[in-house]
């Protein structure tokens, strides 16, 4: 141990420094903790889900989640890597990709699609914080490929007592010049033919505002690709210039599922690279709606805006301290 002089001359042991690496800030929001807490917020949507469509919702979900999280376990103790399938963020992939399909969806694609998500999308790129795009929404995209016919047959709720038989969405329905045929107050409580967790906004919404009060989630992301889907298509309307319907793209799709639990905010640490995220992927969204043969363009939107993530982040570059710009 070195010695130092003090002030009055004497001699004074010096403090040992440890150096040790980072990090050196420590809290309590780990990964387990979060995706523990966005399980916890689709909880509602999933109970809202087997109440317009039966308890095969419920079964679906837990097929997807089961498949999902067996299938890193094996992966990763295959290749002998540290097992992470505990941690939950396998449970919300299985939980969103159950959300995006049909209650008529067979059980084979679920399995199919939960395997896909895991092992290729998410394990095969390095894991959680590795994976290039939503897990979930890459295997929808797989099933709408390969599998359309079995993705693509919505039925209406079980409480309108109405017969089993395949039922147009809202948005498909008005996209092949038809009428909504429902109300704004069904579509917003979720009464309306659709995939599994994006027929009820009001039960999103309470889990995204559950989300906000823990503080996982960035909410004016979610806002600002809403407020462009939603401006976009009523520029664009299909009657022409600002006739757009904006209640109906609000509550008749999958937008408040897609802002609320698909838009990756975490890609981005700084404001403007978020709100620069959510305009691109909000642009892509509206563009699908409103220019393609598909109703729906939140898939296409949010992977689109995954794979620019990096060319996003070139845009947003900070500078560094003591260097001079570009």
């Amino acid at each position: 141990m070195s010695q130092t002089e003090t002030r009055n001359g004497a001699k004074a042991a010096a403090v040992p420094v440890r150096v040790i690496n980072g990090p050196h800030v420590r809290t309590e929001r780990t990964t387990r903790r979060v995706m523990l807490h966005v399980a916890i917020s689709m909880v509602p949507a999933l109970l809202g889900a087997v109440y317009f469509f039966g308890i095969r919702a419920l079964y679906l979900t837990a097929l997807s989640v089961a498949v999902c999280v067996m299938t890193e376990y094996l992966w990763q103790r295959l290749t002998k890597k540290q097992v992470t399938a505990g941690d939950f963020s396998a449970v919300v992939t299985g939980m969103l990709l159950a959300f995006n399909m049909p209650v008529t969806v067979p059980a084979w694609v679920v399995v199919l699609t939960a395997v896909f998500s895991i092992l290729v999308v998410k394990q095969m790129f390095g894991g959680i914080g590795n994976n290039f795009a939503n897990p979930a929404l890459m295997g929808r995209l797989l099933a709408m490929a390969a599998w359309p016919g079995a993705v693509m047959q919505y039925i209406a709720p079980v409480t309108l007592d109405a017969d089993a038989v395949s039922s147009a969405t809202v948005l498909g329905a008005v996209k092949t010049g038809g009428e909504a045929g429902y109300s704004y107050l069904q579509m917003f409580l979720g009464e309306i033919p659709g995939a599994l967790g994006e027929t009820s906004k009001l039960l999103l919404l309470v889990g995204f505002a559950y989300m906000c009060y823990m503080g996982i989630v960035n909410m004016e992301a979610a806002a600002v690709y809403v407020a462009t889907v939603l401006a976009l298509t009523f520029i664009f309307g299909p009657a022409g210039l600002f006739t757009g319907d904006i209640l109906l793209n609000l509550f008749g799709g999958g937008l408040i599922l897609g802002a609320c639990y698909m838009l990756t905010d975490y890609a981005f640490v700084t404001r403007k690279g978020r709100i620069l995220y959510a305009v691109t992927a909000g642009v892509i969204t509206a563009a699908i709606r409103i220019f393609s043969i598909y109703p729906e363009g939140i898939c296409f939107g949010i992977l689109t805006a995954n794979c620019l993530a990096g060319l996003l982040s070139l845009l947003n570059r900070r500078h560094v301290y003591g260097t001079k710009k570009g």
